[in-house]
């Protein structure tokens, strides 16, 4: 009777040991991010990928339109198809990796909020685009660019770059989880994410417009307002949604 209770008072113990342990949601979004940029370091695919396209889309927009120089509205939309364009190269190899290696599926295994894969692929977007705009808004003002923007009007262009980058990350996060589980994922991606892109596009290139004007008007504040909003609805439909779009 006493070994049997004995063995019956170690047991619980053993228990508890085997219980999963809850990983905290920024330790999570931590390591996921770590994941993707050292990937992204060491076989760099998605960032050449959008850089060259970046790069190939002023050349030929500079030789297609016989301009020397833009300006105004005209230069706001050939930036912004162009980023545009680009960012969905990497929207399309968002998950591509982890559904194709197993990565999705461990992680829905880990005894961690969903949530923070969400988080850490909408950072990981925003970090590319940073990085593309870093050599590709440079480019196009060395290319095709007509009067060079203040130093004002740059910091501006760099706000409205930042509150559109986030509606690009946000929606293609969500649309990249939608199409991933697709057998014509690109295709699928494409479809899905332009439609919801278009108003980023207009509020971007509307805001933009001025800054890349020969005057020196400032982007006006109902567009910058637009995109604000367009990436609040997003941001809390993404962060609605996204548990049912990778568990399905």
């Amino acid at each position: 009777m006493s070994s049997l209770r004995q063995t019956g008072a170690a047991a619980p113990p053993r228990t508890r040991a085997q219980a999963p342990r809850q990983v905290g949601t920024l330790a999570a979004i931590g390591a996921v991010l770590g994941k993707e940029l050292r990937l992204e370091r060491r076989a760099p695919q998605t960032l050449v990928a959008m850089a060259i396209f970046s790069a190939t889309a002023f050349v030929v927009f500079h030789f297609a339109l016989q301009r020397d120089t833009l300006e105004g509205g005209l230069a706001a939309g050939v930036l912004w198809v162009t980023l545009t364009l680009a960012a969905l190269l990497g929207i399309g190899r968002s998950f591509v990796a982890d559904r194709d290696e197993g990565g999705l599926d461990g992680f829905l295994l880990a005894p961690v909020d969903r949530t923070a894969l969400l988080a850490a692929k909408v950072i990981t977007m925003l970090v590319f685009l940073v990085a593309i705009e870093l050599v590709a808004v440079p480019l196009f003002a060395l290319l095709l660019l007509g009067p060079s923007p203040g130093a004002g009007q740059w910091l501006q262009l760099a706000a409205v770059l930042g509150l559109a980058d986030i509606g690009i990350a946000v929606i293609g996060t969500l649309v990249a989880a939608i199409a991933v589980r697709t057998r014509a994922r690109d295709l699928i991606t494409s479809i899905l994410a332009l439609p919801l892109l278009v108003p980023v596009i207009i509020g971007a290139s509307q805001a933009s417009e001025p800054l890349l004007s020969a005057g020196t008007g400032g982007a006006p504040a109902r567009w910058l307002a637009v995109l604000a909003l367009y990436d609040l609805i997003f941001g809390l439909l993404a962060w609605a949604l996204f548990d049912y779009l990778v568990e399905d």
